[in-house]
């Protein structure tokens, strides 16, 4: 008897082992697909180019990511390029645009140069010249939480000259663009 008894136990024993082992995979396992989402979710959202107005920075088709938690910690920067649903029309496509003008500023163009508030502004990008201004004939100053931005083919892009995009409020901007990651001939950073 003791020997059925003795192997009742280790039968037991092996059992509730192996149900630790296989809660310590589960819980594991849930650890990392939560950390995976909130990687994913945060700065792995794929956006695609669609159009030129980004050229030379992005060209269509290109598949880039954005970053959705940066702008929770800090406001958008002149320069940086942002992914925006214009009027906050869920059902339209991403933009992808170069942010120009921040809250509060006054943006003009003159002599071949755009302004803010007043003073001509230095971009360390490439950019083509704009011919059609748009909105732009007229000076525009931007509200506490709007943004002004434009494409970097400025002959190709609706932005914030036209009337569909205008000025962008924070609330509309899903996050900063950082990384292209297709086509692979274009891999990397987003200056």
């Amino acid at each position: 008897m003791s020997g059925l008894s003795f192997g009742k136990k280790r039968r037991r024993q092996v059992n509730y082992e192996l149900i630790q082992e296989i809660l310590k995979w589960i819980v594991q396992i849930a650890i990392v697909c939560v950390i995976a989402f909130g990687l994913v979710w945060y700065f792995g959202q794929k956006v695609s180019v669609i159009g030129d107005s980004m050229n030379p920075q992005l060209e269509n088709g290109d598949i880039t990511l954005i970053n959705r938690l940066v702008y929770d910690a800090r406001k958008p920067k002149r320069g940086e390029v942002i992914a925006f649903k214009p009027n906050g029309n869920e059902n339209s496509h991403y933009y992808i645009k170069r942010v120009i003008g921040l809250p509060g500023e006054t943006i003009e163009y003159a002599d071949g140069k755009i302004l803010i508030d007043g003073e001509a502004i230095e971009e360390d990008y490439k950019t083509i010249k704009i011919e059609e201004l748009g909105l732009l004939e007229e000076p525009i100053t931007l509200g506490d939480d709007e943004y002004f931005v434009l494409g970097d083919d400025r002959q190709n892009s609706e932005d914030s000259r036209t009337a569909n995009v205008g000025n962008v409020k924070r609330s509309e901007i899903a996050g900063k663009v950082w990384l292209v990651v297709s086509p692979m001939k274009h891999f990397g950073f987003v200056k």
